[in-house]
C-alpha cells in the first residue's frame, strides 16, 4: 500500500481549541485548523469576538466550529471551559496555547523600564505565563490519559531575542509611540522554557509540546516602524499572518509526529542574524 504523505496533515476527526482565538493571530489559527479539517473551539474572554471568528468560519469552511468564553488565568474558568468543550465537541486533541494579553491600559503596558508598575507585571504575567501553564495543565494531563495530543505554545521573537530600541524610533502602533516591554520578552522566555518541560514531562505519555514563535506582524503599526523593522529581516518584510499558520497546521498534524520540545521561529530569518 502507497503511503499518503499528504495526508499526514489531515486534522478530520480531531478536535483543536484556541485560546486568544479572536485575536489577530488566533482567528487565522482557528481558519486554518477548521480548513484541515478540525473540529475548533474558539476561546476567548471576549465571548463577542469569539462568536464573530466561530461565525466566519462556519461561513467559509463549513467546518464545526464554537465559541466559548474563559479566562485563562483562572483555575476555576479553565476548569469549565474543559467542561463545556468536552460536552460540545469532544476531548481536546490539539490545544493550540494562544491567548496573551496587553493590559487594558495601554499606557500602562508600553511604559519604561525605569516606570513599569509591578501589578501591571503580574497582571500580564498571568495570562501570558500563568495562563499557559493552567491551560496545559489541564488539557494536557487527559491527553495524557488517553495517550497523544499536541500543545502548540505561542511565543514571540522577543522571548528568542532581545528588541533592537532603535526600531522604535518613530514608531507607533495604531497612532500611539510603542515599544516592547520588558514583561513581554520575559513571558515569552518564560514559555519556551515551559514547552520544553512539559515536552520531556509527557512524552512518555504520547503528548507533544511545542513552542511556536512568531517575528513581527503586521498589525497596525506605521509606515516607520514597518520599514524600519523589515530593514532587520532577511526576506526583508515583516509577516502577514497567515505566515504563521502553516508551521501551526505541522505541530498540530500527524506531519510533526516525531516533534516535540521544540521552538518553530516562523520569522523571516530574524534569528538568523
Amino acid at each position: 500500500m502507497t503511503y499518503s504523505y499528504r495526508r499526514q496533515f489531515d486534522l478530520a476527526g480531531k478536535t483543536a481549541l484556541v485560546t486568544g482565538g479572536g485575536g489577530i493571530l488566533g482567528r487565522h489559527f482557528v481558519a486554518a485548523l477548521a480548513e484541515h479539517g478540525a473540529k475548533v473551539a474558539v476561546v476567548d474572554l471576549d465571548g463577542g469576538q469569539a462568536e464573530a471568528v466561530a461565525e466566519q468560519t462556519r461561513h467559509n469552511y463549513g467546518a464545526t466550529v464554537e465559541a466559548f468564553v474563559a479566562d485563562v488565568a483562572d483555575k476555576a474558568s479553565v476548569q469549565h471551559l474543559q467542561d463545556q468543550v468536552e460536552a460540545n465537541l469532544g476531548p481536546v486533541d490539539v490545544l493550540l496555547n494562544n491567548a496573551a494579553t496587553k493590559t487594558a491600559n495601554l499606557e500602562n503596558f508600553f511604559a519604561s523600564v525605569e516606570d513599569f508598575d509591578i501589578e501591571v507585571w503580574h497582571e500580564i504575567m498571568s495570562v501570558n505565563l500563568d495562563g499557559m501553564f493552567l491551560m496545559a495543565q489541564r488539557f494536557g494531563a487527559g491527553m495524557a490519559e488517553r495517550g497523544h495530543g499536541s500543545i502548540i505554545q505561542t511565543a514571540s521573537i522577543y522571548g528568542m531575542l532581545a528588541p533592537d530600541q532603535r526600531i522604535y524610533e518613530g514608531s507607533s502602533y495604531r497612532g500611539r509611540a510603542i515599544n516592547t516591554p520588558a514583561v513581554y520578552t520575559a513571558s515569552k522566555a518564560g514559555v519556551i522554557g515551559l514547552t520544553r518541560h512539559l515536552a520531556t514531562y509527557w512524552g512518555h505519555a504520547g503528548v507533544r509540546v511545542n513552542t511556536l514563535t512568531p517575528g513581527g506582524v503586521e498589525s497596525g503599526q506605521n509606515e516607520e516602524f514597518s520599514r524600519r523593522y523589515s530593514a532587520r529581516i532577511p526576506l526583508g518584510r515583516m509577516a502577514e499572518a497567515e505566515d504563521i499558520t502553516g508551521a501551526a497546521v505541522f505541530l498540530a498534524s500527524d506531519a510533526s509526529r516525531y516533534v516535540t520540545g521544540q521552538n518553530i521561529a516562523v520569522d523571516g530569518g530574524l534569528s538568523a542574524w
